[in-house]
């Protein structure tokens, strides 16, 4: 593995504005760029019931429908309690998985489910699935992850969801120091020193609401005159975009003491949603959300990104 703490996504293919297959060549997608760091293989090891993932360090029930009966937030908690106190799996330590460790299940070359091809699980419900992490913005809501589509939304906690216990360490790949700022900024770029991203310090650099294919063609013209000095930019993954959220913060989710200006409400990404390619991947920075946009509107910013550590 590399030290990158970015996860590669599985998205091998490209696809036009109109969600038509292309040859990836060029593209700057997803599907030809492929960021981040590359997974171990195999990926999965398993027995009759855990699942170590090898790339966060994660266990896995290897059923993800055990729990079938969908419950509340509150209820969750419970059953998870009652899994630790009959030693399920031989463990005690299961909970409720954070939002960003379901997060780095997910495929993004595959739906219903979202998991990589040769996964060993079972049962898997392709809907939505609790996470343990409660909304910034509303204590009455918490995180839940879609595993039919991949979209990362919020509910009432009152409302009824899929559990899926995970143990092990936490997983929390962009943790910084509190001794020292996660961002450095310079003129008009930005780098995060966790995941060695460099950003364009104004998200959206004065193109307001742009389409998907005006994204690219945005990019392409910053390269064309090493805008800020590089002229590698492109428009970042949907993991690398993701990165960007705080999800302890809200009205923007990013980190405190970021040095962005005027954060857009929502980014285009360079990933295609596979569930439906005419649409592509969005991060949505008021409170984090990972959903989709179609690719013909104007809807959403660009967030223009290079990879800064060789």
């Amino acid at each position: 593995m590399s030290g990158d703490p970015v996860i590669r996504t599985d998205q091998r293919r490209c696809f036009d504005a109109h969600g038509k297959s292309v040859p990836c060549a060029d593209t700057g997608q997803e599907g030809s760029l492929r960021p981040g760091a590359p997974w171990p293989d195999p990926r999965f090891s398993a027995d009759a019931q855990v699942v170590a993932d090898r790339l966060t360090g994660l266990f896995w029930m290897r059923d993800a429908g055990e729990e079938a009966l969908p419950m509340s937030w509150a209820e969750a908690a419970q059953r998870v309690a009652f899994l630790n106190e009959r030693r399920e799996a031989g463990r005690a330590d299961w909970r409720l998985p954070e939002r960003r460790e379901l997060f780095s299940l997910l495929s993004h070359q595959r739906v219903n489910p979202v998991l990589p091809a040769g996964h060993p699980f079972s049962g898997v419900f392709p809907g939505y699935y609790w996470s343990a992490t409660t909304c910034a913005a509303a204590a009455s809501q918490a995180w839940y992850v879609h595993l039919g589509g991949g979209r990362v939304y919020k509910g009432m906690k009152h409302g009824s969801y899929m559990v899926w216990p995970v143990a092990g360490l936490p997983y929390n790949p962009y943790r910084w120091s509190a001794e020292g700022a996660r961002f450095s900024a310079g003129g008009d770029t930005v780098l995060d020193r966790v995941t060695g991203r460099m950003w364009a310090r104004e998200p959206g650099i004065g193109k307001g609401s742009v389409s998907w294919a005006d994204a690219f063609a945005a990019v392409s013209a910053m390269n064309r005159r090493s805008w800020g000095g590089f002229a590698d930019w492109r428009l970042p993954g949907v993991r690398e975009l993701e990165s960007l959220v705080d999800e302890n913060t809200w009205s923007p989710a990013l980190p405190p003491g970021h040095p962005f200006t005027d954060p857009p409400q929502g980014c285009w990404t360079s990933t295609t949603s596979v569930y439906e390619p005419s649409y592509a991947w969005v991060v949505y920075f008021r409170e984090g959300a990972v959903g989709v946009g179609f690719k013909k509107n104007a809807d959403f910013g660009l967030w223009p990104v290079r990879t800064h550590r060789r």
